[in-house]
């Protein structure tokens, strides 16, 4: 039996919504990257896209677990000395939530040419609206994904 290998134009690729609100941050993120990276199809092909388009909705209302709200901290570099500028998750989800999500994703996806493809077929925003009903996207229920009860 030969082994089947999959060339980029027959790759079928869908639509899926995923709701984050009150989804944790990991948990979603590695489910996200696995569809957008075509592990969860048959065809897969560690050398090809197969993966799905993914919009994220309700990016402001993620949870992180603990105290890393106040304790995650990610950094940026400008290559200049002294350059290192540090940011907490709670600055990150408070100015731009979309990146939190983004950047937790994009560590979980290749870092090369193949991944950098990957991630633009993220789409993520704030609040229930998006601008990709013309693709009519299915809403995804993450298997993973535990929605976390607010305490207030």
């Amino acid at each position: 039996m030969r082994t089947l290998m999959i060339k980029k134009e027959d790759a079928q690729k869908k639509w899926h919504l995923v709701d984050a609100e009150g989804m944790i941050l990991g948990r979603l993120a590695s489910q996200v990257a696995v569809l957008l990276r075509g592990k969860h199809k048959p065809i897969f092909s560690p050398h090809v896209d197969t993966g799905d388009h993914v919009v994220v909705v309700n990016a402001e209302k993620i949870q992180l677990t603990g105290d890393k709200l106040r304790q995650k901290r990610y950094f940026r570099h400008s290559d200049y000395p002294k350059g290192l500028k540090t940011f907490r998750a709670e600055e990150i989800l408070k100015k731009s939530p979309e990146s939190l999500i983004t950047m937790a994703v994009s560590g979980m996806l290749p870092k090369n040419k193949l991944g950098r493809a990957m991630i633009k077929k993220l789409k993520v925003y704030t609040g229930a609206t998006h601008s990709h009903q013309a693709q009519h996207p299915e809403p995804f229920q993450l298997t993973h994904a535990k929605r976390r009860e607010q305490h207030v």
